[in-house]
């Protein structure tokens, strides 16, 4: 068995804004596995600026993979616990070897073609106008679960979502909305109240990561749903992950594979959920369609009914070809 990496940037086709910044282009790697003549390619998801990594001991880490990919897995994935994108490149590109069928990871009624995935409509930061036709677009493709990023101007964005409540209720629309941390402690407890007052289904991580004792504040005493997402990240053990779980008690985990310890991780978060009675969903950390394959047909199988975060096939200029489509409001695998 041998393995290789290579580096790629993804171009996003409108630059995208977050109240991180504005997303341009996203650097990744592609980890190449060979044996007996049949190659499988993982996508090493780094997100700079979310991701537990640093760019460059990344690359030594994938070095230090393709030269030592005979080793037993759990010796591979103990190296790994630090570096969860390679993890996830691993995990793909060593699921793919034992596909029996070309890009077919997890065999299902997804893959078959007969289900598809609800997703919900992810609508990014911009002017008004910007945002008013993403979400026109969105109403108009079928969606009946959207996504807003806020934080950047809160009173333009709570504008948007009044209108959009006034035109349809909680019944026919479920109105998410991701923070990435943008508001302080004392504006998150005003912006948590203007948000219940309109029906918004949940918050993703209203305060910046890591101020754990103010979000348990805000998950014990919001007049709405909290989930976690950034918090997340850079939790290793099972113990570390249930230690948070306990103490902030949120109302949902958002799952992200490529920042969390790929599939493995986020088994692990999983799992804690249903014990703790936690709601959760999988969102995509913006891999290319190579990524998105392999996470979408893992989340199938996990059979959560809510609406999942995996709607960006369409964000980059130079993606590659895929059996992915957005029909409606469902991720499908078309043959």
């Amino acid at each position: 068995m041998e393995a290789s990496f290579y580096p790629y940037e993804l171009i996003f086709k409108r630059p995208s804004g977050t109240s991180r910044g504005i997303l341009k282009t996203k650097r990744t790697y592609f980890l190449e596995i060979t044996k007996d003549d049949k190659k499988s390619v993982g996508e090493c998801g780094y997100f700079e600026g979310l991701s537990l990594e640093n760019y460059d001991l990344l690359k030594t880490k994938l070095y230090w993979l393709s030269k030592n990919i005979e080793l037993p897995k759990e010796e591979i994935e103990k190296e790994l616990s630090e570096f969860p994108c390679v993890q996830f490149a691993y995990e793909q590109a060593m699921s793919g070897l034992e596909s029996t069928e070309k890009e077919v990871y997890f065999p299902s009624e997804f893959t078959s073609g007969r289900k598809g995935i609800k997703i919900n409509g992810l609508i990014w930061m911009g002017d008004v106008d910007f945002m008013r036709s993403q979400i026109q677009n969105k109403l108009e493709e079928g969606f009946k679960c959207i996504k807003l990023k806020i934080g950047v101007n809160w009173q333009e964005e709570k504008k948007i979502l009044s209108k959009l409540r006034n035109s349809f209720s909680e019944e026919e629309l479920e109105l998410r909305v991701d923070a990435n941390g943008a508001f302080s402690y004392t504006e998150a407890k005003k912006v948590l109240e203007e948000l219940s007052q309109l029906k918004i289904h949940s918050i993703e991580q209203p305060i910046r990561q890591g101020n754990t004792s103010e979000m348990q504040d805000l998950c014990l005493n919001s007049p709405m749903p909290i989930a976690l997402d950034e918090e997340l990240i850079g939790l290793h053990s099972l113990e570390q992950k249930e230690e948070l779980i306990q103490k902030i008690k949120p109302q949902y985990l958002i799952l992200k594979p490529s920042l969390i310890g790929g599939i493995k991780g986020t088994s692990q978060w999983i799992e804690l959920g249903k014990k703790h009675n936690i709601l959760w969903w999988i969102t995509s950390a913006l891999e290319s369609n190579i990524g998105l394959n392999f996470l979408a047909q893992w989340t199938y199988k996990l059979n959560n009914t809510l609406p999942q975060g995996l709607g960006t096939g369409s964000l980059f200029l130079n993606n590659f070809p895929s059996n992915l489509k957005v029909l409606g409001e469902e991720l499908r695998f078309t043959k």
